[in-house]
Parts: structure tokens; C-alpha cells; sequence
């Protein structure tokens, strides 16, 4: 039997899919939870063979809940299921060590044959998902060129973000110059989405 803990805000999707999986004989919901923070916390309680996450979970998002997951219970495999499948989170999941990335667009018995999967030891990800990330490429941008265009995503302005990397604001102006040139993009607005979706924030 596989141990499932299930982490998903919205009610009826989090209800539905445990009647979903409770239709598998060899599959057992021991936990369902609507956020983030109490995922750890109840895995180490109940101690699932798999916890299946909701990227957005109100507390703790399910990528760091996965990270964590890992960390303090290494035997617990998890799958990302969400909506937002963009390269960036899959590239986030990975770094998380999950074991599977799924759409909530999935067909029904795609989740049961992944968490079968994926309890087995092995990994299921989305393919279109997995081969427009592979397609994306490895981060053009230098380390501290990534740090000044994440600190300005965040909403710092230029004299800020000189004085917390002790730079001048004419090098932050060159460094988020750079990053529009080297990411194709139409300005800071557009360098900061297009680093944001590759995963590179």
C-alpha cells in the first residue's frame, strides 16, 4: 500500500482528488492538508511514501515544503501537481529533489500511475513541460548580474540595491543594461519576466 499525503488549497480539487485516489486499491490518502507550513510537520507524523504538492500553497509554497520534505525526510518521494508549468518551476522542482511534475490538466489515471512511479524509485515529469525547459538553456547572465536583476524584481531601486552590494549606481545601471542586452529583452520590465519564467530568479 502507498501512503499519500496531499497538499492542495482548493477544497473541492483536494476532496476530489482523494476520492480519486481512494478508488486504488494499492493507493491510501493518509493526510490532506489546504497549506504549506504543516506539510513537514505532518509528514513526519504520519510518514507518507508520497506527498503530492500544489506549487501554490497558502503558508509555504510546495516547492519549498519539497525542498524541506527532502531534507528532514529524505524516504518520502513528491510530486509537484499544479497549474503553473512553466519552466521556472519545474527547474525550481528539480532543485527540491522532487520526483515528479505534473499538470493539473492531467489525465486522472496519469496521477495514480505516477505516484506508482514514483514510489517505485523513479521520476515522472511532464513531457512538453520537460523539453521546453531543455530548450531554454542554461542562464546567460553572470552570478552578479542575476543578483541585481532579482533584487530589482523584488522592487529595490538602483541606489538601494548599490548600497546593499556595496557597487555604484552607474555599475547596478550597467549590470541590469547587460542583462536586458543578454536576455533579448525589450527592458527591465521584460529581462525581469523572461529570467522570472527560465527559472534564473
Amino acid at each position: 500500500m502507498v501512503r499519500i499525503l496531499l497538499a492542495e488549497d482548493m477544497l473541492l480539487l483536494r476532496k476530489a482528488l482523494v476520492k480519486l485516489l481512494e478508488l486504488e486499491s494499492d493507493l491510501e490518502v493518509v493526510a490532506e492538508l489546504a497549506e504549506g507550513s504543516s506539510v513537514v510537520e505532518t509528514a513526519l507524523r504520519v510518514r507518507p511514501d508520497v506527498a503530492i504538492l500544489d506549487v501554490n500553497l497558502p503558508g509555504l509554497d510546495g516547492l519549498d515544503a519539497a525542498a524541506q520534505l527532502h531534507e528532514r525526510l529524505p524516504d518520502c518521494r513528491t510530486i509537484i501537481l499544479t497549474s503553473l508549468g512553466g519552466p521556472g518551476n519545474l527547474r525550481r522542482a528539480l532543485k527540491a529533489h522532487v520526483s515528479g511534475f505534473l499538470l493539473k490538466d492531467a489525465d486522472p489515471g496519469e496521477l495514480a500511475h505516477a505516484i506508482r512511479i514514483v514510489a517505485a524509485g523513479r521520476q515522472v515529469f511532464d513531457p512538453e513541460l520537460a523539453v521546453a525547459t531543455l530548450q531554454i538553456g542554461d542562464n546567460p547572465l553572470t552570478a552578479r548580474e542575476t543578483e541585481v536583476l532579482g533584487l530589482a524584481a523584488r522592487g529595490e531601486d538602483i541606489p538601494d540595491i548599490a548600497q546593499q552590494l556595496f557597487l555604484s549606481t552607474g555599475t547596478v545601471r550597467n549590470y541590469l543594461t547587460t542583462a536586458v542586452t543578454k536576455l533579448n529583452a525589450r527592458n527591465r520590465v521584460d529581462a525581469m519576466r523572461i529570467a522570472r519564467d527560465a527559472g534564473w530568479l
